[in-house]
């Protein structure tokens, strides 16, 4: 099985910005732990602050990977282009963030990728992204 995780923008600060909210582990290192508890699975990582280049993974990844894990970062709540990138790919693509955006903001609690992915994942730390990885498996 082939996943690709994509973090959007401010993700690359994990473990540094907001510990309250985000944690003190970066995804550099989670993402380690992922592989070793998932090594049957080939993982694929990208990170970027910059919407066309999420668009662009989105596009390669979407026609030949099992499935996407995405965390859109604020673009969740933003980017018709990534929610359209999303529908326009076979793969299946689970939405997922650290904390609860329900609990936040209002401003987060409305996702405008949601409708076009599998399922939402949030709340769980870092743990919604194994939540998701399980998702892929139980199908």
């Amino acid at each position: 099985m082939k996943l690709l995780i994509i973090n959007g923008p401010n993700l690359n600060l994990l473990g540094v910005r907001e510990k309250s909210i985000y944690g003190e582990k970066n995804f550099e290192t989670f993402f380690s732990e992922l592989k070793q508890l998932f090594p049957d699975i080939e993982f694929t990582y990208f990170q970027s602050n910059i919407e066309g280049e999420l668009i662009d993974t989105i596009h390669k990844h979407g026609f030949s990977d099992d499935g996407i894990i995405i965390n859109a970062g604020a673009y969740t709540h933003t980017s018709i282009a990534i929610r359209d990138a999303i529908a326009g790919i076979p793969a299946k693509v689970v939405e997922v963030h650290i904390s609860n955006t329900l609990t936040r903001e209002e401003f987060r609690h409305k996702s405008v990728i949601g409708p076009v992915c599998s399922g939402c994942i949030m709340g769980f730390g870092l743990n919604s992204y194994k939540l998701a990885i399980q998702s892929f498996l139980n199908d």
